[in-house]
């Protein structure tokens, strides 16, 4: 039976945060798609559970939960053995350094709501879009490669087991494919990434396209 309930778009990077954390954590859940691009988010069902119009939201606990990385440090204090983040308060600072240079830095400005917006202002929206993916994940992933140039760093992002860090960096690795971003100059990602790959929690979490 499921024990939480999972408002989500298979493609949106927070809400495969999400579905990584709660397989980890051996939570099971039911999934509600959201389509973001037929603008499901904006209706009035959706906007009744998250007045900002996003996804994840997560039923859970008796509680309404929205903000992937709210969610999974929810998941992490109140499920046995979270072990998300770290016990010690400088490897917990940077650990969340590494997850927000993702979700904060990188993914806002790449959401649909922000490149909507985008593509209005220019000429030919579609190479703006295109342009300005690739560029801002580009970036922002060569940033994070050199982040990990620490001796902190272990078989995930810190240490030998995932974090929250890792559960941003899987699904930004999945969009920065979908817009031809070469890693093949960042090692360490692509190192950590074949590591998470063995892990049923992120495969059977990867985004699969809905039937058409």
């Amino acid at each position: 039976m499921a024990e939480a309930v999972l408002y989500d778009y298979w493609r949106s990077s927070a809400s495969y945060r999400v579905r990584i954390a709660l397989n980890l954590l051996g939570v099971a859940y039911a999934t509600v798609p959201v389509n973001l691009l037929a603008g499901e988010q904006r209706a009035p069902d959706h906007l009744g559970r998250n007045p900002q119009g996003l996804v994840p939201v997560l039923d859970i606990d008796g509680l309404r939960l929205t903000q992937s990385l709210a969610i999974v440090e929810y998941l992490h204090e109140t499920r046995p053995g979270g072990g998300l983040l770290p016990a010690d308060p400088v490897g917990r600072a940077r650990v969340r350094a590494l997850a927000h240079a993702i979700a904060m830095d990188i993914h806002p400005v790449c959401n649909t709501r922000v490149v909507g917006r985008l593509m209005t202002l220019a000429e030919d929206g579609e190479a703006a879009r295109a342009g300005w993916m690739h560029g801002v994940i580009a970036e922002g992933l060569a940033a994070f490669e050199a982040m990990l140039g620490h001796p902190a760093t272990g078989r995930f992002c810190h240490g030998d087991r995932p974090t929250i860090a890792d559960l941003c960096l899987v699904p930004q690795l999945y969009n920065a494919r979908r817009w031809q971003v070469d890693l093949s100059a960042m090692p360490r990602l692509l190192a950590v990434e074949a590591v998470c790959d063995g892990i049923d929690a992120f495969r059977l979490a990867a985004p699969v396209a809905p039937p058409s």
